[in-house]
């Protein structure tokens, strides 16, 4: 989207807001007031903008629908594929003690905030390359909104919404031959665990995309750590502990996954993480959010 089709100034707070200390504030239930307020017409802003994109973005792929169509057979043939050698690969062969639609299961919620991500991920793969080699970033910073929002927001992987049907699909197969109930109170923990799952993934590659900011590189540090993606599809309980221990703490699919998938299906694992995964998200999310701000201070631009 253009700058002008942005709005023309960022929401700002009065100078009487702006001058309240902590302690000031917390005697002055008018100044709370304001500053709530500003906080929920940011929010309202920012959610509008997202629609503009989103909206934008789907009406110039709907404008191109062959080519919108071969994007999205090639995204759900590479996703019918994974999915047709795990089935291939476990179905006559049990992975230890775990029944075949158990793995269909982790399989399917795997997908879901990997879908998720994907929507969203173009521009933190391309960041490197586009933004800071190509002299994009500094368009971007001449903007009234805030710079990652950008990023994260100007473009979108539709066609990755098939990932996450696709998920939900291996979800419900494995569940129905298990005989496993959806109450609501499981469907809303499907949804909470996959927001948190995507969230994780989407702070693992921005952390990554900061990098970009002192060594540039087009390809960037993105695909070794790709790659691991793939081993957080399966139990952790096949691998080492030093393996589990990566997946969990350091480079955290894993955990995002696993954990969640097993307390779905009530079935016990010890130790249980699955309480430590929103910790896990909002400590990941804040670290990439905090490294994002530092790699803008200390930007230099291409001068071109």
């Amino acid at each position: 989207m253009e700058a002008e089709r942005l709005p023309k100034s960022a929401p700002q707070f009065d100078d009487h807001t702006t001058r309240i200390g902590p302690a000031a504030a917390e005697s002055d239930p008018g100044s709370m007031r304001e500053i709530a307020a500003a906080i929920l017409r940011s929010a309202q802003r920012h959610w509008m903008l997202f629609w503009q994109y989103f909206a934008q973005y789907a009406k110039v792929q709907v404008g191109y629908r062959g080519d919108f169509l071969i994007s999205l057979f090639t995204s759900f043939a590479a996703t019918v594929f994974a999915l047709g050698f795990v089935i291939v690969l476990f179905q006559k062969n049990q992975l230890r003690d775990w029944p075949f639609p158990e793995i269909i299961f982790l399989y399917g919620f795997s997908l879901i905030p990997y879908g998720i991500f994907n929507v969203v991920s173009l521009n933190l793969y391309d960041f490197g390359n586009n933004y800071i080699i190509e002299g994009k970033f500094d368009r971007v910073l001449l903007r009234p909104v805030s710079s990652l929002f950008q990023v994260l927001f100007e473009t979108f992987r539709i066609e990755s919404f098939q990932e996450v049907a696709t998920g939900i699909f291996c979800m419900w197969w494995g569940t129905h031959r298990l005989h496993v109930a959806w109450p609501p109170a499981k469907i809303a923990m499907l949804v909470f665990y996959g927001i948190c799952a995507a969230i994780i993934y989407v702070s693992i590659f921005l952390m990554l995309s900061t990098v970009s900011f002192w060594f540039e590189d087009r390809i960037g540090v993105h695909p070794p750590v790709w790659n691991v993606i793939a081993f957080g599809r399966y139990p952790l309980s096949i691998y080492s502990g030093y393996v589990r221990f990566v997946l969990c703490w350091i480079i955290p699919f894993g955990l995002a996954s696993f954990y969640p998938s097993v307390r779905m299906l009530s079935r016990a694992v010890s130790p249980d993480y699955a309480r430590f995964v929103p910790v896990v998200a909002a400590v990941f999310l804040t670290l990439a959010i905090f490294l994002w701000n530092f790699g803008t201070r200390h930007y230099s631009s291409t001068g071109s």
